[in-house]
């Protein structure tokens, strides 16, 4: 299976966070997996970095180290994947889900026949096939 992780699982991945789920540590630890991570979350990281510092203490670069030194695979952003964003299939009836970041990840694991490891609760507002809430 080809996994694409979600900004929050690669974080909690490295920290080795509670919050990281058996289920998303089993799929990540498996050797079957292909696993990627994408530059939506470089970029994502890198604007939550200069704005909190504090809080994101990864800096972009050293992200991206660590990414590579746990194996995993860049997925760069595609204009496929900028096109893919109208197709995405909300619920009816549900808020809008607004954070780009998010949307562009879907987009990118739809376009590529991937799944996308995610625990963000706005994920559930999508009707796509490619997103695993772990």
């Amino acid at each position: 299976m080809k996994l694409l992780l979600d900004t929050h699982i690669i974080l909690w991945a490295f920290s080795d966070d509670d919050h990281l789920s058996e289920k998303a540590r089993t799929l990540i630890l498996d050797r079957d997996n292909t696993v990627y991570y994408s530059l939506i979350s470089v970029w994502e990281l890198s604007i939550k970095h200069m704005l909190h510092p504090d809080q994101f203490v990864l800096d972009p670069a050293e992200f991206c180290n660590l990414c590579r030194a746990s194996g995993y695979y860049e997925m760069p952003l595609e204009e496929s994947h900028i096109i893919t964003l109208e197709s995405l299939k909300q619920k009816k009836k549900v808020k809008q889900h607004n954070d780009p970041f998010d949307r562009m990840l879907i987009a990118q694991a739809k376009s590529e026949g991937m799944t996308l490891l995610t625990h963000d609760r706005m994920s559930k507002l999508y009707e796509e096939k490619c997103l695993l809430y772990v």
